[in-house]
């Protein structure tokens, strides 16, 4: 339930500072569900599974998506100055083979398998879904801050290609989740380029920790697809240590996590 997960998801920990002099919380390990709906028509259940042993991530999103099967995104490195820092990125739709980007941290490069073109590594740099849960892990860190109209930009690497994603605090909105209405800091991104029409939103709920409790994306030709928080599989405390990336307890679920191909 929400009123569960929001002091299971508190962290008593002091948010360090990063190198860019930003605070960083970065969330605990959790198993999360989300209901996933395609033009606000209810789709199979999607999963964010999250790992962090506080040097190392692991993130993957699986959301299953009707005739095409699960389109997966995966996420793995480690925790430096700057916060959550991306090794390698891959995206995996359907039953085609996945597209991996690679952030070669001694070569200062972005690496793709789908293209030859490579591209400078930025300090804090994200892939699609990451820089969800760095969002996520500056407001846990300093919430305060991000009040309406506070932009912050992002350099994020999609599987082929980097640029800056301009994310805007819009407010506080209510969300109405599967347990009930859920206050949330809304967030969206704005146009990356004149005449974007590709749209993405995210709202961070203080009572699950900051962690998304909605995500939508919208496509050119306003197609939604859409996650909304249906709980944790395993809920976090403080007093667990998280466990390492890639490590699973038996009672969890093995289905990643979620967000469309619908392109962020």
């Amino acid at each position: 339930s929400a009123s569960a997960s929001a002091s299971a998801s508190a962290s008593a920990s002091q948010a360090p500072a990063a190198a860019s002099g930003d605070k960083i919380n970065v969330p605990l390990t959790g198993e999360l569900r989300y209901d996933t709906l395609v033009n606000g028509v209810m789709n199979q259940t999607g999963t964010i599974h999250w790992a962090n042993d506080g040097q190392r991530y692991e993130m993957v999103v699986s959301i299953p998506l009707p005739f095409v099967g699960p389109f997966v995104y995966s996420s793995k490195g480690h925790i430096d100055a700057f916060g959550i820092a991306p090794e390698q990125y891959s995206e995996q739709r359907g039953r085609r083979a996945a597209d991996i980007a690679i952030f070669n941290r001694d070569t200062k490069q972005i690496v793709y398998t789908r293209t030859p073109n490579s591209q400078p590594l930025a300090d804090g740099a994200q892939d699609r879904f990451s820089v969800v849960m760095q969002l996520t892990s500056l407001v846990r860190g300093a919430p305060d801050v991000y009040k309406p109209g506070v932009t912050r930009q992002f350099s994020v690497a999609d599987n082929d290609s980097s640029e800056i994603w301009p994310m805007e605090t819009v407010g506080d909105e209510t969300v109405q989740a599967r347990d009930g209405y859920v206050t949330a800091r809304h967030f969206t991104r704005l146009p990356r380029r004149e005449g974007d029409r590709r749209k993405l939103d995210v709202w961070l709920a203080p009572a699950l920790g900051w962690l998304p409790v909605r995500i939508l994306q919208t496509e050119p030709n306003g197609l939604e697809v859409e996650m909304l928080w249906a709980g944790k599989l395993q809920t976090p405390t403080a007093a667990v240590e998280p466990e390492a990336p890639g490590t699973r307890d038996a009672s969890e679920e093995t289905a990643p996590a979620p967000n469309p191909e619908i392109r962020p």
